[in-house]
């Protein structure tokens, strides 16, 4: 089951404020803090140096050493566990990130390397002034840079070959060096259980007292248990329980301590109806978000466009995103239907920046996909909004050739129309006009036909406007399929 975590600051009463400005409550989380993290330091190095982790010794050793209770131990465990699992990951993470840098470099290097050498081949023939295919690569010179394009792309490939040995060498030592693990220093960890009073044995909260149980080794200074008004966690859609398992975290942030709990939320009644009943899709691009509602019987019905600023700092970026997931999310509650999104990796996109041009780099350095699709998730499953993800692939192209010019909409909007009726299963048939050039095999999916379209589009100098006025797609594939390929393109 999902769970979710639930964090405000901690309150600092003023009847509980000692003479240095400070709650017991926080007196004991500094003290208990420093036992913590020694605890939980042993605790990642014990399992970052052994194969097999035994829980009950080591729960047993944590006891005996540092005077804490069974329950104190779990927590200790359970958070340096998490710990060590993040740094393994993100280890695994950085190397195959850099070696799909490293491919998309060498992958350059190489064209470059062949279109450098197919050039000097070409100058080097007889009459190469009366070649009919021109040369790959021709000589050019700059006077900017007093210098010709030849010996600019030398030096590119030079440095790209110093960066590919740094990566290669860099791949090395990470796959032979040690993991390290960092354990924040102030805080304290409680896991809770769903058999234990209020959902945990050593942190209590009654939904306004917070008790918890001090361990052996501070009974003295600060007795059997401390206590602390904590209030509740007002939420406008507040979905944690009376009952139920309730685990507690503890850390000191900007000079003051804060508390989140983290539980097992109340299920929510489903608002959305079957995706057969209808489905709003949408696509996402750096500067809008395009969302069609289509009906039962797979009919456009409504559509529109969330706009989005692009370079904006991560809070107000944040806050727009926001503001478009709660727009889809009333037009989802509107309609009572799921929202369908493609299912989308830009890692390996971005593991080739360095070798695209710095436009495209920023655009999609600054593209928030992955944040934009977590807080829609978050935001939708709060109100009873089913979310589908579908395979993305083709959506752009269906939208474009089939729905653009038919309800005279942009490519994001058409794109939206072809998730939400793949979300629906629908087939994208390819319009009559084409497929009498397009030779598949009988048996073959659909999305063949539509991966042949695909490279032909690509082959030519089709824009994006021109789709809005090709009514007939006969005379246009039947150019593009023709074996010689000379003929010129309608534009």
């Amino acid at each position: 089951m999902p769970t979710l975590t639930y964090i405000k600051g901690l309150p600092t009463p003023a009847e509980e404020l000692n003479s240095l400005g400070l709650t017991e409550f926080e007196m004991f989380l500094t003290a208990y803090s420093s036992v913590f993290h020694k605890a939980a330091c042993e605790t990642a190095n014990h399992l970052l140096a052994v194969n097999r982790f035994n829980d009950s010794s080591w729960n047993t050793h944590l006891q005996k050493t540092y005077g804490i209770s069974k329950r104190h131990a779990n927590g200790v465990i359970s958070l340096a566990q998490g710990a060590v699992n993040a740094s393994k990951q993100h280890r695994n993470l950085h190397i195959r990130t850099l070696e799909g840098k490293l491919k998309s470099l060498n992958s350059w290097i190489t064209k470059s390397e062949k279109k450098l050498s197919d050039s000097v081949k070409f100058y080097a023939k007889k009459n190469w002034y009366k070649s009919k295919t021109g040369c790959r690569f021709p000589l050019s010179c700059s006077l900017k840079f007093r210098n010709t394009n030849w010996n600019n792309l030398r030096f590119q490939i030079h440095h790209k070959k110093r960066r590919a040995y740094k990566l290669t060498q860099k791949l090395e030592h990470l796959k032979t060096s040690p993991i390290q693990t960092v354990i924040p220093k102030n805080q304290v960890f409680v896991v809770g259980s769903k058999d234990e009073s209020f959902g945990n044995q050593v942190c209590q909260w009654d939904g306004h007292t917070l008790k918890f149980r001090v361990p052996a080794c501070l009974e003295s200074r600060f007795g059997k248990q401390v206590i602390t008004k904590l209030g509740n966690f007002d939420r406008n859609i507040n979905r944690l329980p009376k009952d139920g398992a309730k685990t507690w975290h503890f850390f000191r942030k900007h000079n003051k301590w804060n508390a989140a709990v983290q539980f097992t939320p109340i299920s929510i009644g489903r608002v959305s109806k079957h995706s057969a009943y209808g489905c709003i899709g949408i696509d996402m691009n750096p500067g809008s978000i395009g969302w069609a509602y289509i009906d039962k019987d797979g009919n456009l019905k409504s559509h529109g466009q969330i706009p989005l600023q692009m370079g904006l700092p991560s809070g107000k970026q944040d806050a727009q995103i926001v503001d478009a997931c709660l727009q889809l999310a009333r037009f989802a509650h509107a309609f009572c239907c799921p929202i369908v999104c493609e299912e989308l990796d830009f890692s390996s996109k971005k593991e080739q920046l360095r070798e695209c041009g710095r436009k495209y780099a920023r655009m999609l350095s600054g593209w928030a996909y992955s944040r934009f699709y977590k807080l829609l998730k978050s935001i939708s499953s709060n109100r009873g909004i089913y979310l589908m993800k579908v395979n993305p692939a083709y959506t752009s192209l269906i939208g474009m050739v089939k729905y653009a010019r038919q309800y005279g909409l942009p490519s994001d909007c058409a794109a939206a129309i072809a998730i939400a009726r793949r979300g629906m299963r629908l087939t994208e048939n390819i319009p009559g006009s084409i497929t009498a050039y397009l030779s598949v095999k009988d048996g073959k999916h659909v999305w063949s036909l539509w991966n042949q379209l695909n490279k032909l589009i690509r082959k030519s100098s089709i824009k994006r406007h021109n789709f809005y006025a090709i009514s007939n797609w006969g005379p246009l594939v039947k150019r593009l399929s023709e074996p010689s390929g000379k003929s010129k393109l309608l534009h």
